[in-house]
């Protein structure tokens, strides 16, 4: 009742709760965890038997012009994760999942020619990118593979969703085959993902596999005494279900309509917690220091990531990192609750470890398979050569003065209120292309109040924003630095300052849980 109470009162214009329509249903107002259980059917793996894959770092194909040139062909692959010789058909960049991972130099341009062998349709979205808007993965801007040209099955259950036959998209840059997207990396350094986003089905696109790593780079970065080469290392956390056959089992709606079938409404829960594609890995680690870009590339699942054991005096996981790069400062943490799309750098030092340790990185918000993520083992060899150490500071951050906010808009997240419950709103309103809900001037600095009937990890596109204030009173514990995502649970309220810059056009505001995203909770914002 208090976050309801502080929740109501954080709105413009004095509207309450009940004024709002919120409904708090028992199936997904949980503390927590949202989403539903979609549990395996195959034989499962025991956990802490397979080494952790690390991504290939991508080769670019070309520099002429001072630019990276890159080509990733996305096509079917095959993995075996599972026991008993069974096979998963995944959908893949370049053939792996997760696919390569680009390494950008903050200032020199990158460009990535998508090219579609798939049997269906994408979109590339740069997560964290500030990048033009027809580069930025726009959901209707489709890849169509070579040679098809009708969508036949995919119909129009919600407003907003038209009917593909014919490629009849409204205001759509559908491309035939391939598509080149163009990064100018004029961003600080971070940890950035390129994943699927296309409308009404990208939960099923990033589940079968289309996620990968996009890292950026810069001198600051550079020039501090951080973990670096095999101890800089990437972690994409993705939960998963499996069929009988081996195949990724997902509740896809019938016809070929966008979305999920409606035990499924809240989000799409696996009983397999993957970590760069592999189940339950472990790593061998050296007593020294490893930063790790930790990504939840999950559709619906949160987790609560803590050690076990804790090392003496806690503070195992030093969080150096937020969605849009480095921090002011290091903060250490005990575990850390970290959101669909959320990205935290952490270093940890294992050298506060014995020799022979195993460490367990754990998941608090469930149990059995999906309590579990990965293990660590302590190598036995003491000695171990570590120059590197977190500086007590990282980098100077400048803060948007709350004050000099032009423009207060406020954005109500909440499940569709027709009576059918089969979808979700911002504002009230199914996704629709091309309609605006905002349109923020370009150089002006704006206050944006995300508003919430359930849990919704809410992403902006573009620019990242800092948050000022949640449920009334002061950030959260990890709303620190520059994000681009913000973890907001059931009845909640966050204020943010963002400041859009650089590039016209529109972009998109819209729910992380990709479930939520698909059944229609995202809006268009026009920048100029």
């Amino acid at each position: 009742m208090r976050r309801r109470a502080v929740l109501g009162a954080g709105l413009a214009g004095g509207l309450g709760i009940a004024g709002l329509g919120i409904g708090f249903g028992k199936d997904i107002a949980r503390p927590g965890q949202p989403g539903s259980l979609l549990a395996s059917r195959a034989k499962l793996p025991a956990a802490y038997q397979v080494p952790l894959p690390i991504p290939a770092v991508a080769r670019p194909a070309s520099t002429a012009g001072g630019t990276d040139h890159y080509a990733i062909t996305q096509r079917p692959a095959n993995a075996r994760l599972l026991p008993g010789g069974l096979v998963t058909p995944l959908w893949t960049y370049g053939g792996t999942f997760p696919g390569p991972t680009i390494v950008a130099k903050r200032g020199r341009p990158v460009t990535v020619a998508h090219r579609n062998e798939l049997d269906r349709p994408s979109v590339v979205h740069l997560h964290g990118g500030h990048t033009p808007h027809d580069s930025d993965g726009y959901p209707i801007d489709l890849i169509m593979p070579a040679g098809m040209k009708d969508m036949g099955g995919m119909h129009d259950s919600m407003p907003g969703m038209p009917r593909m036959p014919g490629m009849t998209l409204p205001k759509g840059d559908v491309t035939q085959g391939s598509r080149t997207y163009s990064y100018p990396s004029q961003q600080r350094a971070a940890t950035l993902w390129y994943h699927d986003h296309v409308m009404g089905f990208t939960g099923p696109g990033v589940w079968h596999g289309l996620a990968g790593f996009h890292l950026v780079t810069d001198d600051e970065e550079a020039a501090l005494p951080l973990p670096r080469g095999d101890r800089d290392i990437p972690l994409m956390i993705a939960d998963r279900s499996f069929a009988a056959d081996g195949s990724f089992q997902y509740p896809a709606a019938p016809h070929g309509d966008p979305g999920v079938t409606r035990s499924w409404i809240n989000g799409v829960l696996g009983d397999v917690v993957l970590v760069n594609g592999a189940p339950w890995p472990t790593l061998e680690v050296d007593r020294a220091r490893y930063r790790f870009r930790i990504l939840n590339a999950s559709n619906a699942r949160r987790y609560r990531l803590q050690l076990d054991p804790q090392p003496a005096g806690g503070g195992a996981l030093v969080q150096i990192g937020s969605d849009g790069g480095l921090l002011d400062r290091p903060r250490p943490h005990d575990r850390i609750d970290i959101a669909q799309a959320e990205r935290f750098d952490v270093v940890v030092d294992f050298s506060r470890y014995k020799p022979g340790t195993q460490v367990e990185l754990r998941n608090l918000f469930a149990s059995g398979g999906p309590g579990k993520v990965m293990r660590f083992t302590v190598r036995s060899t003491s000695g171990a050569a570590d120059d590197s150490r977190v500086p007590a500071k990282l980098s100077a951050i400048e803060p948007l003065a709350a004050g000099s906010a032009t423009v207060t808009r406020s954005f109500l997240f909440q499940r569709k209120g027709d009576g059918t419950g089969m979808g979700w709103t911002i504002n009230g309103e199914d996704y629709h292309p091309g309609r605006t809900l905002a349109a923020p001037r370009l150089g002006r600095v704006e206050r944006w109040r995300f508003v919430t009937d359930v849990h919704h990890p809410i992403h902006v596109h573009l620019d990242p924003f800092q948050v000022v204030a949640r449920n009334g009173a002061s950030p959260g514990e990890y709303d620190h630095g520059w994000k681009d995502t913000i973890d907001l649970r059931s009845a909640e309220s966050a204020e943010v300052l963002v400041r859009f810059s650089d590039y016209s056009g529109r972009f998109l505001l819209h729910c992380h849980n990709l479930e939520h995203e698909d059944m229609g909770m995202m809006a268009d914002f026009t920048a100029s």
